[in-house]
């Protein structure tokens, strides 16, 4: 009757045997690679939209599978909403604060204005993301900003600070 009503010495084993193949798949350098060159090229590609910046670190001090970039003068949650009407996947935080609406406590922790984290876009990859996505997203993305912010409050003076450094 203890252990919840298992005995105990009564393990889960494929459960175990689970978590040991996918830990072995996940070690898999050849995919750790392959995302990492992704991730490098989605990198260099977003961070030549005018005024984005990349959170976090960057080579072997990132996640082979994860960026996030903040985009001066609009909403995070606007880029995801139009990536998703174009077939794009991406969110502005961690799903485990998916349905928060503050800021990234991580990127606030890392040094991020209000602004800055609100301004957020995360995108992941996986072993099965294609080099053709990646390029489809360095196609769309920039167009999002761009419209997002010719609407923007805050637009007429990013085109008076892109004007000047022109």
């Amino acid at each position: 009757g203890h252990e919840f009503k298992l005995r105990s010495g009564t393990e889960n084993i494929p459960g175990i045997v689970g978590f040991a193949e996918a830990a072995n798949l996940a070690s898999d350098s050849k995919y750790i690679l392959r995302m990492s060159g992704l991730r490098d090229k989605l990198i260099d590609g977003i961070l030549k939209i005018p005024r984005a910046k990349l959170n976090g670190s960057s080579g072997n001090k990132r996640l082979c599978n994860n960026v996030n970039f903040s985009f001066k003068a609009i909403e995070g949650e606007a880029i995801v909403g139009l990536l998703d009407q174009e077939g794009i996947c991406a969110s502005t935080g961690s799903a485990c604060a998916e349905q928060n609406l503050e800021p990234s406590y991580v990127l606030r922790a890392i040094g991020l204005s209000h602004e800055e984290a609100n301004g957020s876009l995360r995108l992941t990859l996986s072993r099965f993301t294609t080099e053709q996505e990646i390029d489809y997203v360095l196609k769309v993305l920039p167009q999002i900003v761009q419209k997002l912010r010719e609407f923007s409050p805050f637009g007429k003076e990013i085109k008076n600070v892109l004007g000047k450094n022109n």
